[in-house]
């Protein structure tokens, strides 16, 4: 049996997690951030602290508005989004969430024997699914026993409404020195911003100029040549932890494409080995804006 001084301890933990997640939850730079990421303007990964990625997000959401930039996340709330409803929902994990958990080995060879390259937890899923770091999945479900919690639990997380109609972009601009790609329809609104990362080595720098999208595939495959040896190649299943993320998009320069990640926290940086990587969710937006043929400039 506990002692009741421990029961009480447990009981005042519990409401000051619960506390600190509803002030999370109320934060306004958290819901500036969602609601940039549902018009468009991704800020990337959504975790509450602002900084670059939400800046830029901000400044461009503005810019295409015609609007006066707010000076911080607080009157950007107040000014523009204090209307928007609706911005989290809450989820319920279920036993076929934790079916379709797959770990990663280690070796290429392990990996290309996998049949699918799944989430390897609830928290890494359920964070790509809200947008949001997995430290601020945290911070909106203290209560929660992460990684893993059991199934029937409920996770709140931002909701992102479905679109209500497909549009195609007719241009895309990659700008190499503000790590970002940028959609354009018809009549050459930006209707989209998705920061990028490029490629760590400036040989491996695509040329600048224009090119155009040349094929795409949903939950590709990809394939790892060993360095070592006789280089040996194995080819990963698809899946959210695959290397190359949920999609991938060919480009008219060989080798070259833009596609998804595993670790969307890293995005916005040169680390990349040449190709132009964005967040799983980014990925799989930008996928649905191009067709075969979209043309591309690189800046």
């Amino acid at each position: 049996m506990k002692p009741h001084g421990y029961i009480l301890l447990t009981a005042l933990t519990l409401l000051s997690q619960i506390d600190a997640s509803t002030l999370f939850r109320d934060s306004k730079t958290l819901a500036v951030q969602i609601c940039l990421d549902r018009a468009g303007f991704s800020p990337n990964t959504i975790d509450g602290q602002w900084g670059r990625k939400s800046d830029v997000a901000l400044a461009t959401y503005c810019a295409v508005k015609g609007i006066e930039t707010p000076q911080t996340p607080l009157q950007a709330y107040n000014t523009l989004f204090s209307k928007e409803k609706d911005l989290f929902q809450v989820m319920i994990i279920s036993q076929s969430d934790y079916d379709s958990l797959t770990p990663i080995p280690k070796t290429p060879l392990e990996k290309s024997k996998m049949s699918s390259m799944g989430y390897e937890t609830i928290e890494e899923m359920y964070a790509e699914r809200g947008h949001l770091s997995q430290a601020a999945l945290r911070r909106l479900n203290p209560t929660l026993n992460w990684p893993n919690p059991p199934a029937g639990s409920k996770v709140t997380i931002p909701y992102f409404p479905p679109q209500d109609k497909k549009t195609i972009a007719s241009i895309l601009r990659i700008s190499l020195s503000r790590f970002e790609i940028t959609a354009f329809d018809e009549n050459g609104t930006l209707i989209a911003l998705f920061p990028c990362s490029i490629a760590k080595e400036k040989s491996k720098l695509p040329p600048k100029g224009e090119i155009y999208v040349t094929a795409y595939a949903p939950k590709p495959n990809y394939t790892y040549t060993e360095e070592t040896g006789k280089k040996k190649k194995y080819i990963y299943p698809p899946g959210p932890n695959n290397p190359v993320g949920s999609s991938w998009i060919s480009l008219s320069i060989p080798t070259y494409g833009i596609h998804g990640t595993p670790i969307p926290e890293k995005i916005g940086r040169a680390e990349s080995h040449g190709c132009f990587r964005l967040a799983n969710w980014n990925a799989i937006r930008l996928f649905e804006l191009i067709d075969v043929g979209t043309p591309i400039v690189i800046e």
